[in-house]
């Protein structure tokens, strides 16, 4: 850090976060929610009470509560304002499009034929593209047309692998009890013994058992589904390769999940990245901007059991949704796709988060945090640990509760991560929200030790 940056951290960095800074209208906000939502909460997550905050507005790297409090966003939309908040170009897309119409239900529309027309040639598996209106959706579709295609009626997934809220993708996500494998944990109440019945599971990144199970289950295996990067675990050498190879192998469909991974490593994805096409890869909110838009893509005689023509028949798998190419989402596609196709958006992205990772180890290790940061491109996450972790039980083994705990006093400094999760980066990043970073780091080592 040098001593201008330094300076500039000491200074503005000090007016992030709550700093017991709430205003009445936020504290109705939050009051009126406890009364209205279960938990008071919009979804699956909820901070301490004391850090509880509702969202005003935001712009690039940085966001402001009903307060005014200023912070600096990692979490951005879990992963899909890989552009930012509020970028310019998206927001007029939308504006624009919006005056032309807001919704005309699941036919054609001409934002979304360009936008698959775009879309097409980027995506090395995609012979085909349906749209959807979420990740979970998407996987959920995905799981239908690989067991219609095959006729055989199991998935397999790998352990601590996210791939949606559907009942097939709620299982062993992040298990509190570990189970042999293959068998599966339920991470939710309300999904039925015969779903469980229809899963298989395997640990991330080990060939030889996935290999074993693969070659024992393929009579009875639909499809094999995974995420190219695991939440916050990369691939060892060969591991994608060989779950590609396998799969063909025993004629069993591969699922590529590219959810988190679409469009933030390449413009082709991860398949791009890793040089692997899978036989259907699913897509979420990134590729709509951040509005409700994903997507199915893959073999055409995969896919085409999705068309319409064919309803009557055995050959046909229902997939529909009255928002699927929603104009507004795909405009804002649009939008994004010329953003990300400007020279220099992805190595520019892909430095910024090697900074970030290098300066957040020197602060740890100069607290003697006894912290590891590590990821890999414009996603990093930290654990308690002295090793990198290659599958979920690596991650289980540190000291969770400790990391959260921590991860709440990097909040209280105006850094806000998402309590135990992965980490994004966007394209909006700079020097200065790193050096704000650093230092927001440094005070909470501080505190976080005494």
């Amino acid at each position: 850090m040098t001593a201008s940056t330094a300076s500039l951290a000491a200074t503005s960095a000090t007016a992030l976060g709550r700093g017991g800074n709430m205003a009445p209208v936020e504290r109705d906000e939050i009051a009126d929610a406890k009364a209205l939502l279960p938990g008071g909460v919009l979804g699956g997550n909820a901070l301490p009470e004391d850090l509880r905050f509702v969202y005003s507005h935001g712009a690039g790297p940085r966001f402001w509560d009903a307060s005014g409090n200023e912070y600096i966003d990692y979490v951005l939309g879990s992963g899909t304002l890989f552009l930012g908040h509020a970028p310019q170009a998206i927001a007029k897309a939308v504006a624009d499009q919006a005056a032309r119409g807001l919704h005309f239900f699941a036919y054609l529309n001409e934002p979304a034929v360009v936008l698959a027309r775009r879309l097409q040639p980027l995506l090395p598996c995609a012979e085909r593209i349906r749209f959807t209106t979420s990740g979970s959706e998407s996987t959920f579709h995905a799981i239908r047309l690989a067991r219609g295609f095959t006729g055989k009626s199991k998935i397999l997934k790998f352990e601590g692998a996210y791939h949606g809220t559907h009942d097939y993708a709620q299982l062993s996500t992040s298990p509190k009890t570990l189970a042999n494998f293959p068998s599966p944990v339920p991470d939710t109440a309300g999904i039925p013994r015969e779903v469980q019945d229809l899963m298989l599971v395997a640990p991330y990144n080990d060939i030889d058992t996935f290999a074993s199970l693969i070659a024992e289950h393929a009579h009875e295996l639909a499809a094999v589904i995974v995420e190219p990067i695991q939440r916050i675990i990369s691939p060892v050498p060969g591991f994608l390769e060989a779950v590609r190879e396998l799969t063909a192998k025993h004629g069993v469909v591969m699922i590529l999940d590219e959810v988190v991974t679409g469009f933030r490593y390449a413009l082709g994805g991860a398949q791009e990245y890793f040089g692997i096409t899978p036989d259907l890869a699913t897509y979420g909110k990134i590729i709509g901007g951040g509005l409700p838009v994903g997507a199915v893509a893959g073999r055409a005689d995969i896919m085409d059991q999705a068309d319409p023509g064919k309803k009557g028949t055995p050959a046909y798998v229902y997939q529909n949704g009255t928002l699927q190419g929603h104009m507004l989402g795909s405009a804002a596609g649009l939008a994004t796709l010329d953003v990300l196709e400007q020279p220099g958006v992805y190595t520019n992205v892909f430095a910024m988060a090697d900074k970030l990772r290098a300066g957040l180890q020197e602060v740890f290790d100069r607290h003697d945090m006894g912290i590891t940061v590590f990821g890999e491109g414009p996603m990093w996450h930290a654990l308690f640990s002295d090793k990198v972790p290659q599958n979920y039980r690596d991650t289980a083994a540190t000291d969770l509760k400790k990391l959260a705990a921590f991860e709440c006093e990097m909040f209280r400094n105006g850094i806000f991560l998402l309590p135990n999760n992965r980490r994004f980066i966007s394209i909006t990043h700079t020097d200065a929200e790193l050096e704000q970073t650093f230092a927001a780091a440094d005070r909470a080592c501080r505190t976080f030790k005494n």
